[in-house]
Order: structure tokens, then sequence, then C-alpha cells
């Protein structure tokens, strides 16, 4: 569903901040992937996520998503293929808008604007039901602006908009990190029924090593732009903190305090 072939990425090139984010990064998701990213401050891992969604052009190599190239496609012609929740709750949704509002968005993306209505009553029923599935009391608040909302309560909304169209593709960059650590469960919960419940194949950058071994059939680390260890199904689960941090360790990392706490 997912392949990046051979990416380089280089920042400031020619100047005394040059900077290789990506160094011939080879990366194949199969249908239905659900893989969690590691690595520490400056590894790529967000420069891989930008570079899948398009925020920037890589320097060399290619992207697919289920065999189209989309290497050169620019960003918002890659919303087609892409569902993205991103780090701060207050973006991927429109603030001054209802939660309903904000899901007809989502569900119109990359069709034709028209005048008509902006939802149906049939379209109000679907969102009703859809919010009811987050257990949150949002499906009798629809009219509510988002901007209201709390931070886990938008990241929830955010995540039914980036799965409603069924993506080929979610990524999801460090989605809770800027949650209290309960919010933070309760939001991955949601986000591992979402992307099971429609089966998304999906990237999700963490720093928790916990989280990154409890979700998801895949992980991968990352150091300096390349992937350094890959690992999936029951190897994955069986899995401690304690091998991560040693094999981070023998890759050339350095554990920071923000892996420790987390």
């Amino acid at each position: 569903m997912l392949e990046i072939k051979n990416v380089y990425k280089t920042f400031n090139a020619g100047t005394v901040n040059e900077k290789l984010a990506l160094d011939g990064l080879d990366l194949t998701l199969e249908d239905g992937d659900f893989c969690t990213v590691i690595g520490g401050n400056g590894a790529g891992k967000s420069t891989m996520l930008n570079a899948v969604a398009g925020v920037w052009p890589v320097d060399m190599g290619k992207i697919l998503i289920d065999g189209q190239d989309i290497t050169r496609l620019p960003e918002h012609k890659r919303a087609a293929y892409i569902g993205r929740v991103f780090q701060d709750p207050m973006m991927g949704t429109a603030a001054t808008m209802g939660i309903d509002e904000n899901l007809a968005l989502a569900a119109r993306r990359g069709q034709r604007r028209t005048l008509r209505t902006g939802t149906t009553r049939k379209e109000r029923e679907e969102y009703r039901e859809l919010l009811a599935s987050l257990g949150l009391g949002l499906e009798d608040r629809m009219t509510s602006k988002v901007g209201l909302l709390s931070g886990g309560q938008r990241q929830a909304v955010t995540l039914l908009m980036a799965a409603l169209k069924q993506p080929k593709l979610l990524l999801l960059d460090e989605h809770t990190a800027a949650l209290d650590p309960k919010t933070a469960v309760k939001v991955l919960e949601l986000s591992d029924q979402i992307v099971q419940k429609y089966r998304l194949t999906t990237l999700m950058i963490t720093h928790n090593m916990r989280d990154a071994i409890k979700y998801g059939n895949r992980l991968i680390m990352m150091h300096e732009g390349r992937i350094i260890y890959d690992v999936r199904g029951e190897e994955k689960m069986a899995l401690h903190v304690s091998d991560l941090m040693a094999r981070f360790e023998q890759g050339g990392g350095e554990v920071n305090d923000r892996m420790l706490l987390s």
C-alpha cells in the first residue's frame, strides 16, 4: 500500500546548517499494516511523514501509494489518498465551524463544491452515529464549534475526519503528545478502534516505547534518516521497553529524557 524507495531529503543544502534528514530511506507497508515509528529527535520520523504527505518535495527517490507514483504530486492532490492527524489538536479542523460541519468537510474531500445545503438529514444521522461510537457525548453537541472542545475531544473528531473517507493511508504524527496522560490513552484506544474497524494502513509516530509495542502489528526504529530496526507480529508483541532501548543504543542513538519519561 505504501512504498518509499531510496528517498533522500536534505535541508539547507550547501550551508553551515545543512542537515541530511532522510538518507536513502526504504520502507514498504502492506495493505492493513499498522506500523508504529520510534526514534530520537532528528531521526527523520516527521520528515518521512511530511515527505509522504507532500509537505515538501524529496531530493531523490520515489513514493508510491497503492501502486500510484505520488512523488511529484502536490500536497492538496494527495488528500484523495491520505488522512492525517497532527500533533497539535488545533490543526486538522476548522475551529469556528460546528462538529457536523467539520465532518461534512471531511466527507466532501476531493469532491467539487456546490451551493447546496451544508449537511443533509441523512448525513447528520450518520455523523451522530459516528460520534456516539467515540463515547464522549459529542453526538449531543453536533452544532458546537470545534474550537470550544477540549484537546482530546478535538483529536477524536480529527480522527473521525481523517478516517471518514477510508483513505489508503492514515498518518498519525505524535497525535497524543500534547494531551494529558489519561486523555492520551483514550485517544490511542480510539485510534486503534478506528484503524481496526476500517482496516486502514497506518503510520504512527510516537516517543512512547510502550505505546509503540502495544499498538499495531509492526514497529520500525529510525536513526539519522534510516531504518535501523524493523520487527512485526508476535516478535513485536514479545518486546520489552528495555529491548528497544538496547537496540536503539546499539544503532548509535541516545535515549533521551522524553523517551524515558514516556
